[in-house]
């Protein structure tokens, strides 16, 4: 079937999908690229210096991108908010070192579901200071993901193993909320085009002078994965940014809890990480918070659909 085909028979299928739904989806397509992302990158980062493995993924993002830019103009790609570009860039920069600092030393299943307070700060930002509303199944939704994942992660912060680095992992969250909150003000004005393409530039110019007082030569083999990590990557965010733009921030988030899942299962396929009992049963939680709240949001959305008829 060609492209322009398929594009208008998915259209079609999909046209009666409320927003949410469709935020839903795209939320859920980056969560699947970018647990595969960090599979690799856990690889490559227990291989090369972290701050290297930064920059070569960043750059490397930037580079898959280059057939988009030769494609278009200029001007097309030209920000209209340029310091809310390199601001972004920045804080995911500095989210970006506690993380790859932390990320060789913590089990692929831990990383993803400490990465799951990011939500919260997210709702709590998005509610504070974009206005944005808080219902009751959203609170509910994100209250009930939040649990499982403390059923994965008691037993392995109670034991105390590895407590320094969980806590780098830990304290990442924060600072990527702030860059995904300024994401979300920036679909207002700029595409979702744009945005990555400015976070993957100003990204690889804040690592830059990091990797270089680490620098090693990579293999070739290593030269390929970062090549898969910028594709992954830069996907990755063109989807979370598509659902930034199909719904509000909030709506989205319980979607994230399912890359526990993948998590799971990559890190006992690629590095032998067995999925544990309390793993299995956070994973059953945060799969049906994630369920629930997007039913009642179509619902809802349907709803208000038939009333405006």
């Amino acid at each position: 079937m060609p492209g322009g085909a398929l594009r208008g028979w998915l259209h079609g299928r999909t046209a009666h999908w409320s927003p949410t739904v469709h935020g839903l989806l795209w939320a859920a397509a980056s969560g699947a690229l970018f647990s595969v992302l960090n599979a690799t990158m856990r690889g490559l980062a227990q291989q090369l210096d972290p701050m290297q493995a930064q920059f070569l993924r960043y750059l490397f993002g930037l580079l898959v991108m280059l057939p988009l830019l030769l494609h278009g103009r200029l001007v097309d790609w030209w920000p209209r908010n340029l310091p809310g570009q390199f601001t972004r860039g920045a804080v995911h920069t500095l989210g970006l070192v506690l993380w790859f600092l932390a990320l060789p030393h913590i089990p692929l299943a831990d990383t993803t579901a400490l990465g799951f307070t990011t939500p919260l700060f997210i709702m709590v930002g998005a509610w504070l200071f974009l206005r944005e509303p808080m219902r009751w199944e959203r609170w509910a939704a994100t209250a009930l993901g939040f649990a499982g994942v403390l059923i994965v992660l008691g037993p392995r912060l109670g034991g105390g193993s590895g407590g320094g680095h969980h806590l780098l992992m830990l304290a990442s969250a924060p600072v990527f909320a702030v860059s995904f909150l300024i994401t979300k003000v920036l679909t207002r004005t700029e595409s979702a085009g744009v945005i990555v393409v400015w976070q993957a530039l100003s990204v690889t110019l804040f690592s830059l002078p990091m990797a270089v007082l680490t620098w090693q030569s990579p293999s070739a083999w290593q030269w390929l994965g970062f090549a898969l990590c910028g594709l992954l990557g830069s996907g990755g965010h063109y989807c979370l940014t598509r659902s930034f733009h199909a719904a509000d921030i909030s709506a989205t988030q319980s979607v994230k809890f399912l890359e526990l899942l993948w998590a799971a299962l990559l890190g006992w396929l690629l590095f032998a990480d067995v999925p544990t009992q309390t793993t299995l049963l956070g994973g059953v939680v945060i799969c049906t918070a994630t369920l629930w709240v997007a039913r009642r949001e179509h619902r809802r959305s349907a709803l208000a659909a038939d009333a405006r008829r």
